[in-house]
């Protein structure tokens, strides 16, 4: 329908071949529109004649008062069809504390300026909920650290970096440029809550212990300030990433690479089924500004 009315409107197509053409319909099926219009108005618009078609003074005080409602018509569609493309919209992002320090704003702005009329609403999770409010279905999507528990998602994995051990500044591994699993596994830890399920599970290394006795956990932490204040208090060790070493420094904590540790996964997650037109331009988008 873009750009009929607008056309429909054009004072100079009194002509109405030209008129049904460029309005897809018959010759036919317009003069009796017209016709139809003209009986409900209750006065003649046109001038008819074997040789022209003019309009009646009626007619001309009608074009130029219904232009401009046809104009906003032809804008309102094309604004719908925007929302219905993935160009316009509200997309509601939700991310876990520490989850792409340095990229999420790079990304936003980016994102940002290649789309200026779709609305990001950002929201941050504690550890307390890894899925970052995918799971609540409190947003379309979200930038987290898995593993998560939530089913039916898809991952689209961003970056990566290291594990960190974060011990008191006076434990005896605070002096080391490195440890491996081997040297911590025995150590009490702060946890996330048990609401975070198998994401706590995994930051406290629980798969890698094997023959260990299971993981002393000896307070729960659901953000890097409760976690690193519980370490500096010398209650225990944390397990976390290697930014927030960068971002999370605080007094009486030493963070030490874990040397033998897998990558953790910084990934964009969104539902299988469900996702609106916005989100998947944005996965699209993330797509190409990861691998620019």
């Amino acid at each position: 329908m873009h750009g009929r009315t607008r056309d429909a409107a054009r004072p100079d197509e009194l002509h109405f071949g030209r008129a049904s053409a460029l309005l897809h319909m018959s010759q036919p099926a317009l003069t009796l529109s017209i016709q139809q219009l003209e009986k409900a108005l209750g006065v003649p618009l046109l001038i008819r004649s074997t040789r022209s078609v003019t309009l009646t003074p009626a007619g001309i005080d009608f074009r130029l008062r219904i232009a401009p409602a046809l104009q906003a018509v032809d804008e309102a569609l094309e604004a719908t069809q925007r929302w219905a493309d993935g160009t316009r919209g509200v997309l509601r992002l939700g991310y876990l504390i520490g989850a792409g320090l340095e990229l999420l704003p790079k990304l936003l702005r980016s994102f940002a300026d290649a789309y200026p009329d779709i609305r990001v609403e950002t929201s941050e999770y504690d550890f307390s909920d890894p899925s970052a409010g995918l799971d609540s279905g409190e947003v379309d999507i979200a930038l987290v650290r898995p593993p998560i528990d939530s089913k039916g998602m898809r991952f689209l994995q961003i970056s990566e970096e290291g594990w960190t051990a974060c011990v008191p500044r006076d434990h005896p591994l605070a002096s080391l440029d490195e440890v491996k699993l081997e040297d911590i596994l025995g150590e009490p830890i702060v946890a996330a809550p048990q609401s975070a399920g198998g994401w706590r599970d995994y930051w406290i290394a629980s798969a890698y212990r094997g023959d260990h006795k299971p993981a002393q956990v000896v307070a729960e932490a659901a953000t890097f300030e409760a976690e690193f204040t519980a370490v500096a208090q010398g209650k225990g060790i944390s397990i976390t990433m290697a930014t927030a070493a960068l971002y999370f420094r605080r007094p009486g904590v030493a963070f030490i690479p874990i040397v033998d540790a897998p990558p953790s996964a910084v990934s964009l997650a969104w539902p299988r089924k469900g996702s609106g037109p916005a989100v998947a331009r944005f996965v699209t988008f993330v797509e190409t500004f990861r691998d620019s």
